[in-house]
């Protein structure tokens, strides 16, 4: 699997919700992500797994994370 990982809001909002909400999902609850996910699935999984403290979270999500926070200030 080559899955480019989420960097900005830009690319964030180029996902799909509904794979990215699946995705936290399966995340939050432990699950192992299927071989064949989307990248919106991923994605959703990848911040699932952080959100429910199994991994720390990556360069990629804390750059997303600050280019959030910039939308935050505006």
């Amino acid at each position: 699997m080559n899955l480019e990982a989420v960097r900005d809001v830009a690319d964030f909002r180029t996902l799909d919700e509904s794979d990215v909400l699946i995705g936290y999902m399966d995340g939050m609850a432990g699950l192992v992500g299927a071989k064949d996910m989307t990248r919106s699935y991923w994605h959703g999984w990848r911040n699932g797994v952080v959100d429910a403290g199994f991994l720390e979270p990556d360069e990629a999500q804390l750059e997303l994370d600050a280019d959030f926070a910039k939308l935050a200030r505006i």
